[in-house]
């Protein structure tokens, strides 16, 4: 496991204090929920963009068509 120390506001820090009591967790534990999540995010865009890049606009179109359709 790594050692990260990073340099906030100290009204963030607070703020981010706070929000850990509310949760009944640690703040370290908050920022690895946090990094968690944002790092799930960027692996669903990357996904997303991939799968895009080699899909087909036009096939695209009639499915959303189809959908629409289905309403």
């Amino acid at each position: 496991m790594s050692t990260l120390t990073i340099r906030l506001p100290d009204d963030k820090h607070e703020r981010l204090k706070a929000l850990a009591r509310a949760n009944a967790i640690s703040v370290n534990k908050l920022i690895d929920e946090l990094a968690t999540v944002a790092l799930a995010n960027f692996d669903a865009r990357v996904r997303f963009e991939t799968r895009a890049a080699h899909g087909s606009p036009d096939r695209a179109l009639a499915l959303l068509d189809r959908l629409d359709a289905a309403d």
